[in-house]
């Protein structure tokens, strides 16, 4: 079924009410006319066709955002996509986009929104591995779990495996060894990615968080260790971006997949 079947099937049915059904139609007619690539809503730009060339919808980062920008967006991208991802939205916002979008599901822990027509699937092979030295560093890691999953790949957890206590991750290096690919997430001094680069023999990817005490410089001292490890097979994103390591992850993961 296209978008125009769909959208006429929704106001048969009575889930949409003439005025908006002429609305989503003479969007889509300008839109095909003129070939823009976004909706406008005056405050933002929605790239809606960004999953046709990258494999991924546009994402939302509710930081700096307010309430109605965010809720604006969220429903506008449930038109034009199958699933919908906010990242950095704190509880108050998030109710707020809760209470005005029918499906929407806040994750705390991640500061993460989401939304699916459909219920989530992993329909990529094998499983991203999401390694978390402490349970500090867990809103960064659980970040990167919830995009890796909306990406369509199965994550497996393995928190609070820090170097302090380095025998805590000895016991879970089957888990980590078997996944295609390994997100690091740590804070402190940074040393879990380089420890776990010259363990395995898949892509690492190291994030540094700004967890520490005053000379770790809010993530700068992790971050330095992390680029300049001597470990092969390490690459490293900013400084708390779980958001950019999972969708990294996702992507490696997705096309190994295709490769199986």
């Amino acid at each position: 079924m296209n978008d125009l079947e769909e959208l006429l099937q929704q106001l048969k049915d009575g889930r949409l009410d003439v005025a908006e059904a002429k609305r989503l139609i003479e969007e889509k007619a300008r839109s095909e006319a003129d070939g823009a690539k976004v909706v406008d809503l005056g405050f933002a730009q929605l790239d809606v066709e960004r999953e046709k060339r990258t494999g991924f919808p546009e994402v939302i980062f509710g930081e700096g955002k307010t309430s109605e920008q965010i809720v604006a967006i969220f429903r506008r991208l449930t038109e034009h996509s199958d699933r919908v991802l906010a990242t950095r939205v704190d509880a108050p916002k998030a109710e707020a986009v809760l209470a005005a979008v029918d499906g929407a599901t806040y994750h705390p822990a991640a500061r993460a929104l989401t939304w699916f027509k459909k219920p989530i699937l992993h329909v990529h092979d094998g499983y991203v591995a999401v390694v978390c030295a402490g349970t500090s560093d867990l809103p960064v890691a659980e970040e990167a779990a919830i995009t890796i999953e909306c990406m369509g790949s199965h994550v497996e957890k393995v928190y609070d495996v820090g170097v302090a206590g380095i025998h805590r991750l000895f016991r879970r290096l089957p888990v980590i060894r078997g996944a295609n690919v390994i997100v690091v997430v740590a804070g402190m001094e940074g040393a879990l990615a380089s420890v776990v680069g010259g363990l395995v023999d898949k892509p690492v990817i190291a994030v540094p968080t700004s967890i520490g005490y005053g000379a770790s410089f809010h993530g700068v001292s992790a971050l330095l260790t992390m680029l300049n490890s001597c470990a092969t097979g390490v690459t490293v994103v900013n400084i708390d971006n779980g958001f950019g390591a999972g969708y990294s992850a996702g992507l490696i993961n997705k096309n190994m997949s295709k490769r199986s």
